[in-house]
This record gives structure tokens, sequence and C-alpha cells, in this order.
């Protein structure tokens, strides 16, 4: 049952992380254009540096750190008068009650707050991508378009979300379809974040040497495990494509741009 509701568990990472990450992305996106010099650098900074730091290396310094920071806010504020130092070495002590969660949660706590910190730095680390996407998708919006709607006496608020933000998403769609693609095939690495994911239960059920076979004895079956992985990858890419064709077909439809002109000979 636990290979059963992994694949629940990835689904259900990818229908929150995706519209997170996209949010993110939006506001890394703004703040990159913005007329504010301080927030301008902000946006831009937060694209470089995620963008530059590898997945990997991202996961696994920003959960601990993130971790760490939490229950240390909590140490000061529920332990005052520890007397102790926090760092002993290698390792980081608080009291037992700044642990998230605490030590004698039910098992859900420990799953759900493991789970929330791998949407969030799921949603960090796609957030960049999605940010440099639709930055560029802002750029590509024909700058008359824009000097027209201040010319007929928009402000530049209106302007953003009248003009600039319904015309971009023409010209980001290829970009966020590719970052989609990339986002499901990153689900494996839900593993480093302590998420029992599908990778997880395919190794430890198709193994000989795991916990796992003395309950249930058989040979190396991993071969059929992963597999099935990649059958169950390859066909969500494949739906992923068809539905992502629709909606591009669908944004393009009498638009000024490659794609609409494609529709407008097809029809003909």
């Amino acid at each position: 049952m636990g290979l059963y509701w992994s694949f629940g568990t990835v689904l259900l990472l990818l229908a929150i992380t995706a519209p997170v990450a996209l949010a993110f992305g939006f506001g890394g996106a703004s703040a990159a254009r913005s007329h504010f010099a301080p927030l301008r650098w902000f946006g831009k900074t937060y694209i470089a540096i995620v963008r530059g730091v590898p997945d990997i290396a991202f996961f696994l310094f920003f959960v601990i750190a993130l971790d760490q920071a939490i229950e240390y806010v909590r140490h000061k504020v529920k332990c005052p008068d520890w007397e102790l130092p926090i760092r002993q070495g290698n390792d980081f002590v608080v009291c037992a009650q700044a642990k998230m969660p605490l030590g004698n949660s039910p098992q859900f706590y420990h799953e759900a707050y493991g789970f929330t910190l791998a949407v969030l730095t799921f949603a960090i680390v796609f957030g960049a991508f999605a940010a440099n996407v639709l930055f560029g998708a802002m750029r590509a919006v024909p700058k008359g378009q824009l000097e027209t709607a201040e010319a007929y006496g928009m402000s530049r608020r209106q302007t953003f979300w009248r003009v600039l933000v319904p015309q971009m998403w023409v010209f980001a769609l290829p970009g966020l379809s590719n970052l989609w693609m990339v986002l499901i095939k990153a689900t494996p690495l839900l593993f480093l974040l302590g998420v029992e994911d599908i990778v997880y239960w395919s190794r430890e059920l198709g193994g000989t040497k795991t916990p796992t076979f003395t309950d249930y004895p058989h040979g190396d079956w991993r071969i059929y495990y992963f597999g099935f992985l990649l059958v169950f990858y390859l066909c969500f890419t494949k739906v992923s494509e068809i539905v992502l064709d629709k909606i591009m077909a669908r944004l393009t439809f009498g638009q000024a741009t490659s794609a609409g002109e494609a529709q407008r000979k097809a029809d003909a």
C-alpha cells in the first residue's frame, strides 16, 4: 500500500507545487522588471542565485537550513533559560519543545511537515526558472501595445494587468511547458527530502537486501518496478504534452504570433 500511496504523493506534490512555483515565478519576474531599484535587484538576485545552484545541492542545503532556522526561533521563544550552546560540533541541539514536529507527535505530522518542506523547496527552485521564463515573456510583448495603453490614459498598474499580463502567456507557455516536464522528472528527488516516493518504494519492494525483503521474500525484481516507473513517467509526460498543446492552441488563436499564423493557414 505504501507504493500505491506514493503515487498519490507525487501527484499531490505536482498539483500543489506547480501553482505555487508559478506564483513565485510571477512575483520574481514582476520584481525583476520593477522600477524600484532594491526590488529589481532582489528579483534578479533570486533568479540568478537559485538558477545557478545545482538542484540537489539546493535541496540538501535549503531543507536543512530552513528546518534548523524554524527550530532555532522556536527554541529562543520556548526555552529562554537554555544555557547549553545550540551548535555542539556538527550537532544542532535544541530543547525538546522546539522540535519540529514534536517527538511525540503522530506519524502523520512528521510526514506532513516533510511534505510541506518539499513543496516549499520545489516551489522556490522551479519558481526561479519560471521567473526567468515570465521575465522574458514580459519583455517579448510589443512595447507599442504598452505605449498605446498609456496613451489612452491607463496607469502603469492598469497597463500591467490589462495589457502586459494577458499578452505574455502566449510567449511564456512554451517555456513553462518545458519547466512542467522538468518538474515531473524531478519528483524522484523527494527521496532526498525524506519523503517516501514511488522511487523509494520501488527500490524497497524490488530489492533483495532491504528491510521489506524480510517480510516478502523474492528475487531481485527492481527491473520490473523501475520498468513500470518508466512507463508511468512516459505516459504522464505524453498526457501533459497533449493538454499543453490544447492550451497553447487556445491561447494563440487569433494572435499575431507564429503559432497563430500557423493556425490561420491550417484553417484556410
